[in-house]
């Protein structure tokens, strides 16, 4: 038995939702994000967002969700486009996925803060450590891919990253070369 399909207007009410809640987001932050400002702002009933995503956090969760569909979109169609070696998707893989922490702070750092160890047990955590051991098993036969997935998972915790952004002013780029200093690494450890 297949899922139901969801109805157009339907679909389409999701989206302006999530849209305008990302503008609300931009624009005035999480604090002040209501599922009523938001229906507003989307131009639908509040019971229409109500119903929909039940509560703020739902609607936080959808965000992410939404968000994690994009970046493993992109990611596909940079791997058909370049049929890139292992190292080569390996490092778009993580930093894409900075970019996608980064963009996506607010939102992370409240379900972090919702449910603590929740995002280890999480579709998306599942799918990027599955993805990571791929690249990294490829690359390094020989290394120990889950716990190297793991690891290299750890520096997407929304506290610490947000904590390496806001309090040490690291830029974006600085954490990207970081990753591929263990990119390098774990190449290396190949080798040696």
């Amino acid at each position: 038995m297949t899922a139901p399909t969801e109805r157009a207007d339907a679909a389409r009410n999701r989206l302006r939702i999530l849209d305008a809640a990302r503008r609300l987001l931009a624009a005035d932050g999480f604090a002040d994000l209501s599922l009523d400002t938001v229906a507003k702002e989307a131009g639908v009933g509040v019971g229409t967002v109500y119903r929909r995503f039940r509560n703020r956090a739902g609607l936080v969760y959808a965000l992410i969700e939404d968000n994690e569909t994009r970046f493993q979109e992109t990611f596909t169609r940079h791997c058909e486009d370049a049929a890139p070696s292992a190292h080569d998707r390996l490092r778009a893989f993580l930093h894409g996925m900075a970019e996608l922490v980064d963009e996506n702070r607010q939102l992370l750092l409240l379900a972090e803060a919702s449910v603590p160890a929740g995002r280890y047990h999480s579709a998306p955590f599942r799918r990027h450590h599955e993805q990571i051991v791929g690249m990294v098993e490829e690359l390094a036969p020989g290394v120990d891919a889950a716990y190297v997935a793991d690891l290299l998972l750890m520096a997407y915790t929304p506290g610490l990253f947000d904590f390496q952004r806001t309090e040490r002013g690291w830029e974006l780029d600085r954490i990207k070369r970081g990753l591929d200093a263990l990119i390098g690494g774990i190449g290396a450890a190949e080798n040696g």
